[in-house]
C-alpha cells in the first residue's frame, strides 16, 4: 500500500509502506476511505517534536472493515466504522470510568499511521464504532471529524464543565477550538466567546455558536474577557492550543471556582504554583477519551443535528498529502481531508 511518511521537518512523502495484516486476534483491518491532517501532526512537521527516523503519519480515520481477528465479536467485515486515535479495550477500569485514552492496554493509532490506504486497528471491539449503514458521501467529513477533533473539542467542553446558562471562552481557532465552540453550543452555553484573528475562522465560529469574538491574545485577551464578564472571568474556558501563553491566558480568564478544560497538546507549559493556588480554579484535560463520546456524536451527525465536517476547508487526494501539510502549516487551511 501507499501512505504518508515524515522524514524530517517539512519533508512528508507519499510512498510504499508495508501492507498491514492481522497480527493479534483482536485486530481489525480496514480500508481507509477518508483520513486527514491533524493540528497535532504539525508539531513534528515543524520540528518542534523531534523526528529521528522515517515515521508513518496520521491518527484520524474512517473506513470499511475488510478482515477481523478470530476474537473480534462486535465488529464485522463490510461495516463502515469510525475509530478513536487511541486503541482501547473499553473494558478495563479506566475505560469504564470514561477515560479510554488512558486504557490500561492503550495503543496509539499514530504509531501505525492512518494517512494510508489501509490500517490495522488493534482492540477492534473496544476502539471502533460501526454506523447503522454505509453513510452518504456528504456525511463522511463529519464522521471523520468524530475520530479526533470533534471528540477532543467535546471533551474540552465537558472538562470545562460547560452547562446551560454558562459563559464559555474558547482559546484556539483551529479545528479543535472551533468544534469546542460547537460542543459548547450543543451543551447549552449561554455565551460563547471565541478567540480568533482569522476572518474565515471567526465566521465558522459564529456559525457553530460563538456569540462574541476577541482578537487580542495574552494579557490583552484576558482583559477583554474580563470586560465582557463583569470583571470576574468566565465560568468555563477551553484551552485548545498547548502553549505557555494559551494556558496562562486560560487560567487568568477563568473566574474563581470556574473550570479550565485543556486539550491542546502541551509543549513547554510550566505552571507557577503560587498563581495556580490563588487562582482557585479547576483544571482538567489531556488526550481526549474520544471513544467515550463516539456513539453520541455519531448519532448527532447521522441525524444531521450537527455538521462538524465544515472544519475541512481543503480536500485532496491522499497522494497530495504533502500539500495538505503545507496548507495547514501556512494557515491557508483549517483542516485537510484526504481521500485515498
Amino acid at each position: 500500500m501507499r501512505g504518508a511518511v515524515l522524514y524530517a521537518p517539512h519533508d512528508v512523502r507519499f510512498e510504499e509502506r508495508p501492507d498491514p495484516t492481522i497480527i493479534e486476534p483482536t485486530d481489525a483491518l480496514i480500508r481507509v476511505t477518508s483520513t486527514c491532517v491533524c493540528g497535532s501532526d504539525l508539531w513534528p512537521y515543524r520540528g518542534i517534536e523531534p523526528v529521528t527516523k522515517p515515521t508513518p503519519m496520521g491518527h484520524e480515520y474512517v473506513g470499511i472493515v475488510e478482515e477481523v481477528g478470530r476474537e473480534v465479536r462486535t465488529i464485522k467485515p463490510g461495516q463502515f466504522v469510525v475509530g478513536s486515535f487511541f486503541a482501547s479495550d473499553n473494558t478495563c477500569p479506566i475505560c469504564q470510568a470514561g477515560y479510554q485514552s488512558r486504557c490500561l492496554h492503550k495503543q496509539p493509532i499514530g504509531a501505525l499511521g492512518s494517512q494510508a490506504q489501509w490500517l490495522r486497528v488493534p482492540l477492534a471491539d473496544g476502539t471502533l464504532v460501526a454506523t447503522s449503514d454505509i453513510p452518504s458521501d456528504d456525511l463522511i467529513p463529519s464522521l471523520l471529524s468524530a475520530s479526533d477533533v470533534l471528540g477532543t473539542g467535546w471533551f474540552g467542553a465537558v472538562a470545562a464543565d460547560v452547562e446551560p446558562g454558562k459563559t464559555v471562552v474558547v482559546i484556539g481557532d483551529g479545528a479543535v477550538g472551533l468544534l469546542a465552540v460547537l460542543a459548547s453550543q450543543q451543551l447549552g452555553a449561554e455565551r460563547i466567546i471565541a478567540m480568533s484573528r482569522h476572518p474565515q475562522r471567526q465566521q465558522l465560529a459564529r456559525e457553530f455558536g460563538a456569540t462574541d469574538i476577541i482578537t487580542e491574545r495574552g494579557d490583552e485577551g484576558v482583559e477583554k474577557i474580563k470586560e465582557l464578564t463583569d470583571g470576574i472571568g468566565a465560568h468555563s474556558v477551553i484551552e485548545a492550543v498547548g502553549t505557555q501563553e494559551s494556558m496562562m491566558q486560560a487560567i487568568r480568564s477563568t473566574r474563581p471556582g470556574g473550570y479550565v478544560g485543556y486539550v491542546g497538546v502541551s509543549h513547554d507549559v510550566k505552571l507557577d504554583g503560587q498563581e495556580l493556588f490563588f487562582a482557585e480554579i479547576h483544571l482538567h484535560g489531556g488526550p481526549a477519551p474520544v471513544r467515550r463520546f463516539l456513539p453520541d456524536l455519531i448519532d448527532r451527525i447521522w441525524k444531521r443535528q450537527i455538521q462538524p465536517g465544515k472544519v475541512f476547508d481543503l480536500e485532496l487526494p491522499l497522494e497530495q498529502v504533502a500539500e495538505g501539510y503545507r496548507a495547514m502549516d501556512e494557515r491557508r487551511a483549517i483542516k485537510t481531508l484526504l481521500r485515498p
